[in-house]
């Protein structure tokens, strides 16, 4: 069994009923929830203006390789309503794989950790609200694939 741990994001129609559904759509899915932090409402970073996000963190336990559980992440996303129009614009739901046990991978379709994470504080603050320690891992696992 791999650990994850997903951050999820929402700013259109009813964000906190996307949160959760994408979570109980997780563990449907090969997926189980060990830990989730608070849902903490915060301001956009890039893209066009939009209405301010609803952001949490799930640490997950799951037998998906990565590729199969960003299939996994984005058939949630797909299935929520998620249309991908402008580049960081607006959206129902998105679910991005923040870590993957120690892993550290660099292709075009998946990069762990998360290129951005260590840019956000609203990746971040969760991460380390369900991890304390999980950071510091993390940006040595960033170091070896700079």
């Amino acid at each position: 069994m791999s650990i994850a741990y997903i951050g999820l994001g929402s700013n259109l129609g009813d964000r906190a009923c996307y949160i959760r559904n994408a979570v109980a759509l997780l563990e449907q899915g090969g997926a189980s929830v060990l830990k989730m932090s608070a849902v903490t409402e915060t301001d956009p970073v890039g893209g066009p203006p939009q209405h301010k996000f609803l952001n949490a963190v799930v640490k997950v336990a799951t037998r998906l390789s990565p590729v199969e559980l960003l299939d996994h992440c984005q058939a949630i996303e797909q299935k929520l309503g998620r249309v991908r129009t402008v580049a960081n614009g607006p959206r129902t739901i998105d679910l991005d794989i923040l870590l993957y046990d120690h892993l550290a991978m660099d292709t075009p379709q998946l990069k762990i950790p998360h290129p951005r994470m260590f840019e956000r504080a609203f990746v971040l603050e969760p991460l380390k609200e369900i991890e304390p320690d999980l950071l510091e891992e993390s940006l040595n696992a960033r170091r070896k694939i700079r």
